[in-house]
């Protein structure tokens, strides 16, 4: 019985940093987080009303997935991206992305392209709800496991890698304008155009996809204005 409730406290404090993790995510994507800024831990633990506990432990997470980069005595610094970056993010996932959607058309089944399609319907659903983070999670879900019926794990994780590195800010506002929806949209065409089988056409929307997603999110970026109040999610 004795090891019980230290396997409790720990089991408590790991669904905190998720949490808060969760909510500096929302944070980066709406922009109340902005680039280059530096954030100390005990102030944001401030603003969530927890320990900075769990906010560097979040912050470190989040470090791993390229998003912050730690300043030695000082805290965290949301990491900068220029146009230059996406640029070559985005042109590194379509040198990647789009002749491997043409090798899935070809190849993939359509009982295994079938079983996106809730994937894909989940993109939508998450638009229209203007849940951000669920647009997010389903987005790199679907095109994840998209990329995955070409049998190459090794692509599937570099892709990840770039995602997240490529993240972008603002995104309230492309769902604001009502943009977000369409933008999810063209996952359902492109999986429609895949289980038709010609590869032309789907290496095509693939590439106009990475390019809409580009030219939309990027200038959403600079036009975002931040919200400065942080919070975590409801329980």
């Amino acid at each position: 019985m004795a090891d019980l409730k230290p396997r409790n406290l720990i089991s408590v404090q790991e669904r905190l940093r998720d949490q808060v993790a969760h909510a500096l995510r929302a944070a980066l994507i709406s922009g109340e987080l902005r680039p280059g800024v530096v954030y100390s831990a005990p102030a944001l633990a401030a603003d969530f009303g927890v320990s900075a506990t769990p906010v560097r432990e979040a912050m470190l997470d989040l470090a791993r997935e390229g998003l912050v980069e730690a300043v030695r005595n000082k805290g965290f610094r949301v990491t900068e991206l220029s146009e230059r970056d996406l640029d070559e993010f985005t042109e590194i996932r379509a040198l990647i992305e789009v002749p491997t959607v043409g090798q899935v058309a070809r190849t993939a089944t359509a009982e295994q392209l079938e079983a996106l399609r809730p994937q894909a319907e989940a993109i939508v659903a998450a638009a229209r709800k203007h849940d951000l983070i669920g647009y997010l999670e389903a987005d790199r879900q679907f095109h994840l496991d998209l990329l995955a019926l070409a049998g190459n794990a090794r692509l599937v994780e570099t892709v990840g890698d770039l995602r997240k590195r490529s993240r972008l800010y603002g995104l309230n506002r492309l769902d604001q304008r009502g943009e977000l929806v369409t933008s999810a949209e063209e996952h359902l065409e492109l999986l429609d155009v895949l289980l038709t089988g010609d590869a032309a056409a789907a290496m095509a929307c693939m590439t106009r996809h990475l390019g809409h997603v580009r030219h939309l999110w990027a200038a959403d970026a600079q036009a975002a204005e931040p919200d400065t109040a942080l919070r975590l999610p409801s329980r």
